[in-house]
């Protein structure tokens, strides 16, 4: 599989954001919700078989990245209550978490593949995995390394909502059945690989 440019990518942003504003990507989540279509989540599948550290970076676990990714994911896309279920596969591969040093370049900073199942029609709705690139522009020396994670998968599930919105206004995806019964299939196993498609077990 082809390695995200995120090393470059996160040198980029770090020239054109470092005098941003570091913004919450949770915000949204007060406001009323505007639905999804008739999405509804159903599996929310993260893995990180591939996961690599870059750059000048504190240490974060495979299982770390699967716990707050899933977390971040859980929080944004269960609001939604639409008429069929569809499923998230994520893989989390690329990190840097800045360290506390004002005078050594250092990023936070995330990469990670998606691709979203349509349940009833047991099919993915886009071919190749679509890449999710965030950084959090402003040094985050105040930040934990817990909050930093939480910062970035917040982002990305924001990104990933925002992607999907747009896939629902060009592609069509998730238009609404009202005569559609939410009904999910059956577990998929914790280390199934987001490649595969999600089937039902008996």
């Amino acid at each position: 599989m082809m390695r995200l440019p995120l090393i470059r990518y996160l040198a980029l942003m770090t020239v054109v954001l470092g005098l941003s504003a570091c913004t919450d990507a949770t915000q949204d989540l007060s406001r009323p919700v505007e639905p999804l279509g008739d999405f509804r989540l159903g599996h929310n599948i993260v893995v990180a078989p591939n996961l690599e550290k870059l750059l000048i970076s504190k240490e974060a676990t495979e299982e770390e990245w699967i716990e707050v990714m899933t977390a971040a994911v859980d929080k944004r896309f269960s609001r939604f209550s639409g008429s069929r279920y569809y499923h998230l596969g994520i893989s989390v591969e690329q990190y840097a978490l800045a360290i506390p040093a004002p005078l050594v370049p250092s990023k936070s900073g995330l990469g990670i593949r998606v691709t979203v199942w349509d349940d009833a029609a047991q099919a993915k709705l886009n071919d190749e995995t679509h890449v999710v690139r965030v950084v959090q522009p402003l040094p985050e020396y105040a930040r934990t390394r817990e909050q930093q994670m939480e910062a970035l998968a917040a982002e990305a599930a924001l990104w990933i909502e925002r992607w999907m919105r747009e896939q629902m206004e060009e592609e069509g995806w998730f238009k609404s059945s009202p005569s559609a019964v939410p009904v999910v299939t059956g577990a998929v196993a914790p280390n199934a690989s987001v490649a595969q498609p999600v089937t039902a077990t008996n």
